[in-house]
């Protein structure tokens, strides 16, 4: 039986309502034509500074958004999985846009293999990752990796972020993902030196193509370039609309 093809796409840094909707562009694909397994894709990127929180806070007043916003980050409230995080450079953030259908017809399996992949990463960088009760990767009290995803009709959005060399002390604004008494770390705090998001791509993505059973094509330049239209045709409807 041939391998699943993935397609990645290496975007760079973008904003975050700029990956929204460049999630929603590759989604609807999928919407449109749900047997091709063509339009599976692996986005890679890295996001400004930015708070998300997901379906289940509804704990952050506008006053609470305000303070995020005044320190120099954006604010989203989404409809993904879990509780409040931060998003920044340093972090590669992974949004695996997937028709579960081709892979196992589960949301739970899907979490699980993501848990599992980044396992399998940290191992590669002599860190030892492990599960726990809450979702994510951690490194004993503290998370490395969180996993926050979307899914309809099988089709998945939003996804997960491993900290690199990220700035941690963004973190100290919140409770991430609204667990009490743990905290964040990053591959470049537990190593004690500095691995960037560049450096831990490679990695990523073998142990992407290993979890998944899949293989990863790189999207051409014309294929990102008609990707990056779509998106900024999307932005503009979306600002006629507002403005009408």
């Amino acid at each position: 039986m041939a391998r699943k093809v993935v397609k990645v796409l290496w975007a760079g840094r973008l904003s975050y309502d700029a990956g929204l909707r460049l999630q929603k562009v590759l989604s609807n694909k999928h919407y449109q034509n749900m047997e091709n397994s063509s339009c599976n894709t692996l986005i890679l990127l890295e996001h400004n500074p930015v708070f998300t929180v997901g379906i289940r806070d509804k704990n952050y007043s506008k006053q609470e958004e305000e303070k995020l916003r005044n320190l120099g980050a954006e604010f989203y409230r989404t409809n993904r999985g879990g509780l409040i995080t931060f998003h920044g450079p340093g972090q590669l953030v992974a949004y695996p846009i997937l028709n579960l259908k081709q892979f196992k017809s589960s949301i739970k399996w899907y979490v699980c293999q993501i848990e599992e992949m980044i396992i399998r990463l940290c191992a590669e960088f002599g860190i030892k990752g492990e599960t726990s009760t809450h979702t994510g990767v951690w490194v004993n009290d503290k998370k490395i990796c969180a996993i926050g995803i979307h899914g309809s009709r099988y089709v998945t959005t939003h996804g997960l972020a491993l900290n690199c060399n990220t700035d941690l002390t963004w973190f100290d604004h919140i409770v991430p993902c609204g667990i009490e008494g743990k905290g964040v770390t990053s591959i470049s705090k537990e190593l004690n030196t500095n691995i960037t998001v560049q450096d831990v791509l490679p990695q990523f993505r073998n142990a992407f193509q290993d979890q998944f059973e899949c293989s990863l094509i790189q999207y051409s330049i014309k294929e990102s370039l008609d990707l990056l239209r779509d998106v900024h045709n999307t932005e503009l409807l979306h600002t006629r609309n507002e403005s009408v």
